[in-house]
């Protein structure tokens, strides 16, 4: 193992956006065995600090891997594509819309019912910006429009937040 191989090489499975949870929650397991600091305690001190810092190396990558967003981020910087999330904002008119529509709605939210309908339509929202992102990154090998879908994806995950707020706030 190399402490600077990519997640993808770290747990031997393809760098494709589709991944099968059970493959990377098995690796993690054997993984995290391999590098237990307790396996290295007869090695001393330095060999268990390595053996942490493997563990850490580990489950950061593990968290990025079964994460769809995390993964879909990941993979467009790998390829060239970085999110930069921070410093580009462009949208398309299209999704600015739905935004300010989402937020109108949650504002004028007075029930579960309400609450419910917008997370629908919020988790369809979602669940279609990801089949995007696959068909992107798995098909067309279009990292620099993944990278604008994960963008939305970032926001759509922060307005679900506000969602989950808003519910709480009717007490519901």
């Amino acid at each position: 193992m190399n402490l600077h191989d990519t997640d993808f090489d770290l747990f031997a499975v393809p760098a494709t956006f589709a991944q099968d949870r059970a493959v990377l929650d098995a690796r993690w397991k054997e993984l995290q065995r391999q590098a237990h600091p307790d396996r290295f305690a007869a090695q001393g001190g330095a060999a268990q600090r390595m053996a942490l810092q493997w563990s850490v190396r580990i489950n950061e990558a593990y968290r990025r891997l079964r994460d769809p967003l995390q993964r879909a981020a990941y993979l467009c910087e790998l390829r060239g594509a970085p999110i930069e999330a921070e410093s580009n904002t462009a949208m398309p008119a299209e999704f600015l819309m739905r935004q300010m529509e989402w937020r109108e709605a949650l504002e004028d939210a007075v029930d579960a019912a309400d609450i419910e309908r917008l997370r629908q339509e919020v988790d369809t929202a979602r669940a279609a910006a990801l089949q995007r992102c696959a068909a992107l990154l798995d098909e067309a090998g279009d990292a620099a429009t993944a990278a604008r879908e994960v963008r939305a994806l970032m926001f759509i995950a922060r307005f679900a937040k506000d969602v989950d707020a808003r519910q709480e706030q009717l007490g519901q």
